[in-house]
Order: C-alpha cells, then sequence, then structure tokens
C-alpha cells in the first residue's frame, strides 16, 4: 500500500513539474515577444514618454524666458548704477 503512495506521489511530482516548466517556458517565450510589456502597457509607456517630453521642452523654454529677464534685470542695474 506505501508502494501505491509513493508511486502515487511520484506521478503526481513529475506531472506538476511538467505544467510549471510549460508554463514558464510559455511565460518567456511571450515575453521575449512583447519585450515583457502588454500592448497596453506599451501605450501607457509611450504616452508617458510623450508627457516627460514635453515637460522637459517647457522647461527648457522656461529656463531660456529666465534668462532673458535675468539679462534684462543686470542691465536694468547697470544703467541705474551709471547714473
Amino acid at each position: 500500500m506505501t508502494g501505491a503512495l509513493i508511486i502515487g506521489l511520484c506521478i503526481g511530482g513529475t506531472i506538476l513539474l511538467i505544467a510549471t516548466l510549460g508554463l514558464l517556458i510559455i511565460g518567456i517565450i511571450r515575453a521575449s515577444k512583447t519585450g515583457g510589456l502588454s500592448k497596453k502597457e506599451k501605450q501607457v509607456h509611450t504616452e508617458e514618454t510623450k508627457m516627460i517630453q514635453d515637460i522637459y521642452h517647457g522647461l527648457s523654454r522656461m529656463e531660456e524666458r529666465v534668462e532673458a529677464l535675468e539679462t534684462i534685470l543686470i542691465e536694468g542695474q547697470k544703467k541705474d548704477f551709471h547714473k
């Protein structure tokens, strides 16, 4: 009786091992095909990238404006100093 139990456990364990390895292989194949991201995740990633680029460009323009204002203020201070 114990021999049948041991054989049953071995067969059950083997089936679970094969199923686990199969699912792991399927997961690896799917991840390699999609780059690890689903279509929805890729779309969200693309939108976030565009938003970050827009913020970066906006900050670059703001930096230029601040530099222009600094120049105007410095020139104004120089004129006031020479009076």
